[in-house]
């Protein structure tokens, strides 16, 4: 079976993946990410997921890549991570008592036969009104650092979250079902799911 190479470092995607079992490699990208002007966040996200995981191919004959890019939507203003913590709360205080969307771009590259299949999974998440207190105090945990949005809906910010509108995996940063279907497109009838799942650096 081909080996699956995941293009992140991400120990969130990690922890997804290991989820349902696929045996996998982590073998982050280190691409200069590069967004041409004009592109809507949908188109942004998918951009950037095909850098990743073209980056990553290239370094992998007989592979298939898993690129993916995920990015926090709020009235067309896309949020990525923040800069410092100031910024971080400059974030929360904006999606506070709003409607967001978690769009996360997934592609994956069969290396040897050249096949892509690529998606945008798009989740409505609506954050309640924490107060100044609860957001001083999450963003001086750092836990809202390296976060899209500025937040985990899978730690501490959880008690943030009024409710969400589709896939939550998509919020925490894969969406599994998705990128499952995906798999289908390019690997079809392979028991992916089956065996161990390590995750290990490459």
């Amino acid at each position: 079976m081909k080996a699956f190479i995941l293009a992140s470092n991400s120990p969130r995607r990690k922890e997804l993946l290991q989820q349902i079992h696929l045996p996998f490699l982590i073998d982050p990208s280190g691409v200069e990410e590069q967004v041409p002007p004009g592109l809507s966040p949908e188109q942004t996200v998918l951009c950037l997921a095909r850098q990743k995981a073209a980056d990553v191919a290239r370094r992998h004959k007989d592979a298939v890549v898993i690129g993916a890019d995920t990015l926090v939507v709020l009235s067309g203003q896309c949020l990525g991570k923040p800069m410092d913590r100031e910024d971080a709360l400059r974030m929360l205080r904006q999606l506070a008592g709003k409607m967001h969307q978690v769009m996360t771009g997934v592609v994956v590259l069969d290396t040897s036969t050249g096949k892509q299949a690529e998606a945008v999974e798009i989740t409505d998440v609506t954050m309640g009104y924490p107060s100044e207190e609860q957001l001083l105090q999450y963003v001086a945990s750092d836990e809202p650092m390296g976060k899209a949005g500025a937040y985990a809906i899978q730690g501490a910010a959880a008690a943030f979250i009024e409710k969400i509108d589709g896939c939550y995996n998509n919020v925490v940063g894969l969406p599994l079902y998705r990128l499952c279907r995906l798999i289908d497109l390019v690997q079809p009838k392979k028991e992916y799911n089956k065996g161990g799942a390590n995750g290990s650096e490459r």
